[in-house]
């Protein structure tokens, strides 16, 4: 079942828009705002669409799909440094859980992928629970500023990207337009290459020789 579920992410991970075959249905594409960002097809302006995410897609379509892709891209960057992080053996000191005797360096002494099957039921509770919250805070708050009654992603389930900046030190503040299409880029670009990392090592960790380059690291 979990090579299954490694498929299922390979195939979910191919992210949006448009082959360059269909010149008419490009141009359609490239209308979309934002498309060109991240594009990654012969067709300028448009992107990679193997899967024809957005046949007759509206805006609204492409927004919904740039929005996962964008999360993904950043659950995937954190995924892989939590990777690099195991395969170098860091972790944090002490107990992960004290009534049943489980350490942090117990569990890093684990394959990944086993240690966290492995990890107490309370554990995955946690980060259920973690998890949550920031789905919560997306969706309930605009401009990091919490919506009475909640935001348009609850209300009517319009979703665009960039509701809830993420700029703790206010980086992008003072950034022109082209500073920010430049960094938009980059994050997609980045996220992009860790959804293929997260895979690598996931499939690395679950069938052997399955990754020629990481064997021996599990």
């Amino acid at each position: 079942m979990f090579r299954a579920a490694v498929l299922a992410l390979c195939l979910g991970a191919a992210s949006a828009f448009v082959p360059a075959a269909r010149p008419a249905r490009a141009t359609a594409v490239r209308a979309l705002e934002g498309v060109e960002i991240g594009a990654s097809s012969p067709v300028k302006g448009a992107a990679w669409d193997p899967l024809n995410l957005l046949e007759n897609a509206d805006q609204a379509k492409f927004d919904r799909l740039r929005f996962t892709e964008i999360k993904h891209g950043r659950i995937a960057m954190w995924a892989f440094a939590g990777w690099c992080a195991a395969i170098t053996g860091t972790h944090f000191p002490g107990m992960l859980s004290i009534s049943q005797g489980i350490s942090f360096a117990d569990v890093a002494a684990k394959n990944p992928v086993d240690a966290f099957f492995g990890l107490p039921a309370e554990s995955i509770g946690q980060i259920a629970f973690f998890v949550s919250l920031l789905e919560w805070y997306d969706m309930t708050h605009t401009d990091n500023k919490f919506t009475v009654g909640g935001n348009n992603v609850l209300e009517n389930g319009s979703i665009k990207p960039y509701t809830n900046p993420i700029d703790p030190w206010g980086l992008m503040k003072k950034a022109t337009p082209a500073q920010l299409e430049a960094n938009k880029l980059k994050e997609l670009k980045n996220g992009r290459l860790a959804m293929w990392g997260v895979l690598g090592f996931t499939c690395a960790a679950t069938i052997p020789g399955s990754v020629p380059m990481l064997s021996g690291l599990f």
